[in-house]
């Protein structure tokens, strides 16, 4: 009986040791301000964005437009934003908004845009979608002038 211990035990250490997940420092979480990747992010998985630059630069690449979704806002308010892709089905509920609309409720909502580059098989990606960022992502709510 006492063997039998001694074995799971050992197995229990050695897969322990094999799935740990490794530790992030302060230097690596600021490493990852403004974009962050996966450990094992390929082209093809997802890639969080909070660089209006890099948002911008994503979208455009695909011919993307900021746009709101209709009906969803009120007077000082544009509602739920989204990335508009020509020949796709945002024709009738999305409306075409200004860069600098769509970020300010990008900042005002504490969004990440997750975003693809290319599928498994190597083609550009549309794939996006907006989340709430993590705490590592989130930075202090101050405004730049324009």
């Amino acid at each position: 009986m006492a063997t039998r211990k001694t074995a799971t035990k050992s197995r229990t250490t050695a897969k322990s040791r094999t799935t740990a997940k490794p530790r992030t420092t302060a230097k690596s979480r600021n490493q990852t301000s403004a974009k962050t990747k996966g450990a094992s992010a390929t082209p093809h998985s997802g890639e969080r964005l909070i660089d209006h630059a890099e948002i911008q630069r994503w979208a455009e690449e695909r011919d993307a437009k900021p746009a709101c979704v209709k009906k969803t806002g009120g007077k000082a308010d544009i509602g739920m934003i989204r990335l508009d892709f020509p020949g796709y089905s945002g024709e009738d509920s999305l409306q075409e908004i200004s860069w600098d609309d769509w970020f300010d409720k990008f900042e005002e909502s504490d969004l990440a845009l997750v975003v693809q580059e290319t599928t498994a098989e190597g083609q550009k990606s549309n794939f996006n979608k907006l989340v709430k960022r993590t705490a590592e992502e989130r930075r202090p709510r101050t405004r730049t002038a324009r």
